[in-house]
């Protein structure tokens, strides 16, 4: 679905963006993609929701840890907020849960937009349920390097036709790389806000 055809949807309906993610940190990438989904959706809010126990990853770092610097990313932004949902459920998050939990707590006169990475939407068939995924939202795609936006091509049409696909300056920043400069001691000034890194310092994280 283009951009502009989404703006002609019914406009009575309150958009909300749902940024998910483990943020392990969280970084200005993140940002960014939450910034201009935002700004190009014409989104009411954001609303970033940490992930507690990820079904697909393992070894990330505290969930406290995690929700913290995702709150202290985005705090004074209006716009912009964090749920505990997925840390507080206390089991394996999946995404379409969450989207069930956000339906029955914001009502039926909402649309919600899930924004993840190419790199996610590309692996999106070892997601619970993923054929559901359109029945709750749009799918909102943002670039990331070394991703083929060609290989969406390969996903089922359903899905297909769900993805709002979104432009942005192709930063070259993952949490991963971070962790690593951190742990090699280089820092990560200039990838995340100065008080996550501040956080990150004092917090004594992904030290070796």
């Amino acid at each position: 679905m283009m951009i502009n055809e989404v703006l002609k949807l019914d406009k009575t309906k309150k958009r909300i963006g749902l940024m998910g993610g483990t943020f392990d940190p969280i970084h200005f990438g993140h940002l960014l993609a939450a910034e201009e989904s935002h700004r190009e959706l014409e989104l009411d809010e954001v609303i970033f929701v940490p992930t507690g126990q990820p079904p697909h990853k393992s070894g990330v770092s505290n969930q406290e840890h995690r929700y913290d610097m995702t709150l202290i990313a985005t705090v004074g932004i209006p716009y912009f907020s964090v749920s505990r949902m997925e840390i507080d459920r206390g089991k394996s998050s999946h995404t379409i849960d969450t989207l069930r939990e956000f339906l029955a707590i914001k009502g039926e006169d909402v649309e919600f937009y899930f924004i993840t990475g190419l790199d996610a939407i590309l692996s999106i068939a070892t997601w619970k349920e993923y054929m559901k995924l359109p029945e709750f939202c749009r799918l909102v795609t943002v670039t990331r390097p070394g991703y083929s936006s060609e290989n969406l091509d390969e996903l089922p049409l359903k899905i297909k036709e769900a993805i709002i696909f979104i432009e942005i300056p192709r930063f070259s920043l993952s949490s991963t790389n971070i962790r690593e400069r951190i742990s090699e001691g280089k820092g990560a000034k200039y990838l995340v806000p100065d008080a996550v890194e501040d956080y990150i310092k004092k917090s004594k994280l992904y030290l070796r």
